[in-house]
């Protein structure tokens, strides 16, 4: 039974990828402007100040990682099922609506990448020398791990959800062990992307060829596609969770406000209070504290509550 709903599942994505692969393509052309432009200019950074590292390179990503929110919101309305998705606008308007917050998941994705990468490094050539490293070693490819998974939810949520940072990211850490198999999905799309890729540049058999089979890949194929197959694994899963949570939220808040009135039945409709047993002076000075109902309300409060309930009276 498993296996059937996994090759429903399956077969569901390619005919969804394939259904949508023009408008992938015109999405990753939109993309492919910025990318270029800001690739570029960090490309002559690296070489006019000679220090020659891939990191000045991947510097690209943050300011990049705004114009992904575009490719985001796109492909998160395929992966919805909708029909007739429109391109521009709705690239245009993931950008306008979440360039800040993808500024920060920038930053944050650089930093992740930074110290794992050197920390993986590091450790394994401390591991060819002592073997007691290669446990911090295994520590660090988990965090890693952790990393990735991580932001399969960072994105898709940031443009469906208007939720603060903090819950974005407590959300998407919770998802990285709560979501493993749809991760896992991710993961394996995701190295079969990979395994295309690299199968289409081991047939460059120049540079010039390979130089343009890379261009060609990393602008016009692979950011789409990658986003495309992410949200396809864990969109769906993501989205119940959040709106099932938020509205079992609103529940409680209601169930809690009900019993806050007294109100035991959550269908019924809340019985007004009328406060006819409330006898207070209202010409008295001060603003003491009243016992009255089980709660401590101000003297103030209570004359405020009884004016309004009087008028509620005298409106029937």
């Amino acid at each position: 039974m498993a296996s059937e709903k996994n090759a429903v599942a399956l077969t569901g994505f390619f005919s969804s990828l394939f259904h949508n692969l023009p408008k992938l393509l015109f999405t990753n052309l939109l993309f492919a402007v910025p990318f270029a432009v800001i690739f570029g200019i960090f490309y002559l950074i690296n070489i006019l100040t000679g220090l020659n590292s891939m990191f000045i390179y991947f510097l690209t990503v943050i300011p990049l990682f705004p114009f992904y929110a575009g490719v985001t919101q796109v492909t998160s309305h395929m992966v919805r099922g909708e029909e007739n998705v429109d391109i521009l606008p709705n690239f245009i308007g993931g950008i306008k609506e979440n360039w800040l917050r993808f500024l920060v998941h920038g930053i944050v994705m650089y930093v992740a990448v930074f110290i794992s990468y050197y920390s993986i490094v590091l450790y394994l050539g401390l591991g060819s020398k002592n073997g007691m490293f290669y446990v911090p070693l295994a520590l660090c490819i988990l965090i890693a791990v952790f990393f990735l998974f991580m932001f399969f939810y960072v994105s898709p949520m940031t443009v469906t959800f208007d939720i603060s940072m903090k819950d974005i990211y407590k959300n998407s850490a919770l998802m990285t062990f709560g979501e493993l198999k749809h991760n896992l999905f991710a993961v394996f799309g995701i190295l079969i992307l990979f395994l295309v890729c690299t199968t289409v540049l081991m047939c460059s058999f120049t540079p010039v060829l390979l130089i343009i089979f890379t261009i060609v890949l990393a602008l016009f194929i692979v950011p789409s596609i990658l986003s495309f197959i992410i949200n396809s694994a864990v969109y769906k899963n993501m989205y119940s969770m959040i709106v099932d949570r938020d509205s079992k939220s609103k529940t409680i808040d209601k169930k809690m406000e009900n019993r806050r009135k007294g109100q035991f039945r959550d269908d019924e409709e809340p019985v007004a209070e009328d406060y006819s047993d409330l006898e207070i002076d209202e010409s008295a000075d001060g603003d003491e504290f009243i016992f009255y109902h089980g709660k401590m309300m101000k003297r103030s409060y209570l004359i405020k509550l009884k004016k309004e309930a009087e008028e509620r009276k005298n409106l029937k």
